[in-house]
């Protein structure tokens, strides 16, 4: 049994290294736009079917179509805020952005279900069902991979974020929106760049997510629901609290799995955001966030 949780914990905290580059997307967004987008889960899902048929239909390998992938999705993004995110009034900017970013996924997964139909697809590749045996434990090939591609991106985004003009743009709208026009900063551009970004990561999260479990169109709907939980389970607008906060997640779900029951665990994911909102109403990084905007 101790073997089992120790593999549990350890597969916990590759795939919690995935969902928390998706869920640093979704916190980014909130963190400038004050946008709440609940488009993030099928976007994951747009990223997976991008991978899958550039993997099917041209035999280019999931890891390298990233590089068509990736500015694919940025584009995607960039023409949601364009075309619906930016004519939200600021007054009920939040609010709003539920519904129009609800109609974007409602429009997303229709045009999926009209191309690729509602049948189950997964990614393959040579990777996906091979694995590596360190130390008694067992390491599948494409978590492993995705794990240190997710890593390596959020540390290239907090690089970004601190070491960059525009990174300086994104946060100083994320501390201040009003101060930052004041101060000669163009939000539009920012919220533009900030909505790209949040997309793009979904390119990579969408191929890990689909070479590791059957996905289709409404696959979305659990997503984002696990997204929001990491988001507001780490502090909303907290890049490195969505990150421990996706590893704590899946690792209590797949320890959960392993010592109680598999009907149990997703039950128990969504439970840690209880018990930690009761305990800390902010989130983890919740406190530390709001005092770096003062």
């Amino acid at each position: 049994m101790g073997t089992q949780i120790a593999q549990a914990v350890v597969e916990g905290v590759l795939t919690g290294g995935v969902y928390a580059l998706m869920a640093a997307g979704l916190t980014l967004i909130f963190g400038v736009m004050e946008i709440i987008n609940i488009a993030q889960g099928v976007m994951v899902v747009l990223g997976a079917y991008l991978s899958y048929t550039l993997q099917k239909d041209l035999a280019i390998d999931p890891f390298l179509g990233l590089f068509l992938t990736v500015p694919m999705m940025f584009l995607v993004g960039v023409i949601i805020e364009w075309g619906f995110i930016r004519r939200l009034r600021p007054q009920n900017r939040t609010a709003l952005s539920i519904l129009v970013t609800f109609a974007v996924a409602i429009v997303i997964e229709g045009i999926l279900t009209q191309i690729y139909s509602t049948d189950l697809r997964s990614i393959d590749a040579w990777y996906v069902d091979r694995s590596w045996r360190l130390l008694g434990f067992h390491l599948p090939y494409i978590y492993v991979f995705g794990f240190v591609l997710a890593v390596g991106l959020l540390g290239a985004l907090h690089l970004f974020l601190y070491r960059s003009r525009p990174g300086f743009s994104i946060r100083a709208s994320m501390q201040n929106r009003a101060g930052a026009e004041l101060i000669g900063i163009d939000i539009d551009r920012v919220s533009a760049l900030t909505f790209g970004i949040g997309a793009a990561v979904t390119a990579v999260g969408g191929m890990v997510f689909g070479a590791t479990t059957s996905f289709n169109p409404n696959s979305g709907y659990d997503l984002i629901s696990r997204l929001l939980v990491i988001v507001v389970l780490g502090g909303l607008g907290s890049i490195g609290g969505a990150l421990v906060a996706a590893v704590v997640a899946l690792v209590v779900e797949d320890v959960t799995a392993v010592v109680w029951s598999p009907v149990w665990a997703s039950t128990m994911f969504f439970a840690v955001l209880i018990v930690i909102l009761l305990l800390r109403p902010q989130g983890l990084f919740g406190r530390r966030e709001a005092a770096r905007a003062h």
